[in-house]
C-alpha cells in the first residue's frame, strides 16, 4: 500500500474517519472499486510517483487527484510487501473472481462429482484469495501452504456433498421449501468452508505470531513529516530502496516492530473470518429468496433461460454492496491496547499506550 512508498512525510490515513463503521465502509468501497483494475502498470507507477511527491515535500496538500493515487496505490499493493498483488486475487477483484465460481456452482444438475469439482475450485481461490492478502510478517511455507489447502478443500467438500445428500430425505418438508433448502447448500457450503479457509491458510500466523508496531501520535507524525526537505526532481525520478514491511508502517511513519503477537495474530486471523461470513451470508439469502419469488412471476415462467442470468445479477449486485460492508466490520490497521497482549508488550504502546498491526483483509 502508500505506506510502502518512500518518504518520510506521512500520508492520511484516509480521506473519511476509519475509527467509525461508516467512515470505514467509504473507504473500503474505494479498495474494492473494480474500476482500478483497469489502470496499468503505467498508471500505477504514476500513481506512486504523485504519492512520492506529497511524501517527499514537493507537494503540500492533498487533492483530488492525490486521493484517487491513494486508491489505486491502496487497492493493487500489498501494505507489507509494497508489491501488487496478483490480479484475480485482490479485493477489487473479489466479486468477479468469485461470480465465476458461483457460476459453476449453480449449474443445474450437478452431482456430487460436480460439486465437489466446484468446491475444489472455489477453495482453491479462496486460498490464493487469503494467502495473497494475509499479514506477510509471518510467511507460509509450500509445505503448511499445501497442507491448508486439502484441509480446507475437503472440509467444504465434506459440507457441500452432506447439505446436498440431507436435503432430499427432509420428506417431512414441503416441496417449495425443499426447493428453498436446496438453494442454499452452495451457499452454506462457502460460509462455512470460507471462514474455515482462513482459519486454515493463517495458521501459521497464530502459531508464530505477527509483527506489532507502537502507534504513533499525529503530531509526531507532523513534525518528522516537517523535517523532510523537499528532494530535487531527480531524486524523484529514481527514488531510494523501498523499506522493509517492519519499516513501512502508519503511512510513512517508520517506526521499528516491538515483535511478534500471537494474540495480535488470532484477532488479526479471527477478524478476517468473520468478515468472510459477514460478507458470504447476505448472498447466501438474499438471491436465492428473490429467486423463488421471481420465478413464480409469469416473465420468468415463460422465459425460463433466463432463471440462471438473473440469478447471477442478483448474486452480483448483492456482492458488491455485501462486500465493503463486510470488510469494514474491522479496521484493516487494527489498534490495540499493548496490555491485552504478551507481556513482553506491555508499557510499550505508543500513544495512548496503543499498538497497531496489519489485520490482513
Amino acid at each position: 500500500m502508500s505506506a510502502s512508498l518512500p518518504g518520510g512525510r506521512a500520508l492520511p490515513e484516509s480521506q473519511y474517519d476509519l475509527s467509525t463503521y461508516w467512515g470505514r465502509v467509504r473507504h473500503t468501497v474505494g479498495i474494492t472499486d473494480p474500476r482500478t483494475l483497469f489502470v496499468g502498470r503505467t498508471g500505477l507507477e504514476q500513481a506512486k510517483n504523485a504519492l512520492i511527491a506529497y511524501k517527499t515535500g514537493q507537494i503540500k496538500e492533498m487533492t483530488p487527484e492525490l486521493w484517487r493515487a491513494k486508491k489505486i496505490v491502496d487497492s493493487t499493493l500489498h501494505p507489507d510487501t509494497g508489491e501488487p498483488v496478483f490480479l484475480p486475487f485482490r479485493m477489487s477483484c473479489f466479486v468477479l473472481s468469485n461470480l465465476v465460481v458461483t457460476a459453476g456452482m449453480l449449474t443445474p444438475g450437478l452431482g456430487n462429482r460436480g460439486t465437489i469439482a466446484w468446491q475444489v475450485a472455489n477453495q482453491s481461490l479462496n486460498v490464493a484469495i487469503n494467502y495473497s492478502n494475509s499479514n506477510k510478517s509471518s510467511p507460509l511455507s509450500w509445505s503448511k501452504i499445501a497442507q491448508s489447502y486439502f484441509l480446507a478443500v475437503t472440509a467444504s467438500c465434506s459440507v457441500a456433498v452432506g447439505l446436498n445428500s440431507l436435503v432430499p430425505r427432509l420428506k417431512s418438508l414441503t416441496p417449495s421449501t425443499r426447493l428453498i433448502l436446496g438453494r442454499l447448500v452452495p451457499f452454506a457450503a462457502v460460509a462455512s468452508a470460507g471462514a474455515l479457509n482462513v482459519f486454515l491458510m493463517r495458521g501459521e500466523e497464530m502459531r508464530t505470531g505477527i509483527d506489532v508496531f507502537p502507534v504513533v501520535s499525529k503530531t509526531k507524525a507532523a513534525a518528522r513529516s516537517e523535517g523532510v526537505a523537499s528532494p530535487s526532481p531527480s531524486a524523484v525520478a529514481s527514488p531510494p530502496a523501498e523499506k522493509s514491511g517492519a519499516e513501512q508502517q502508519s503511512e510513512g511513519t517508520a517506526t521499528e516492530s516491538l515483535g511478534k503477537s500471537k494474540k495480535a495474530a488470532t484477532i488479526a486471523v479471527a477478524e478476517t473470518a468473520a468478515s468472510r461470513v459477514f460478507n458470504s451470508s447476505p448472498i447466501m439469502v438474499i438471491p436465492p429468496l428473490v429467486l423463488v419469488r421471481l420465478q413464480r412471476t409469469e416473465w420468468l415462467k415463460r422465459n425460463p433461460r433466463y432463471t440462471t442470468p438473473v440469478n447471477l445479477g442478483l448474486i452480483l449486485l448483492t456482492s458488491y454492496v455485501a462486500l465493503p460492508l463486510a470488510l469494514a466490520a474491522f479496521p484493516q490497521r487494527q489498534k490495540i491496547r499493548a496490555e491485552s497482549l504478551e507481556e513482553e508488550f506491555h508499557g510499550r504502546g505508543g500513544e495512548a499506550g496503543l499498538v497497531e498491526f496489519n489485520r490482513g483483509i
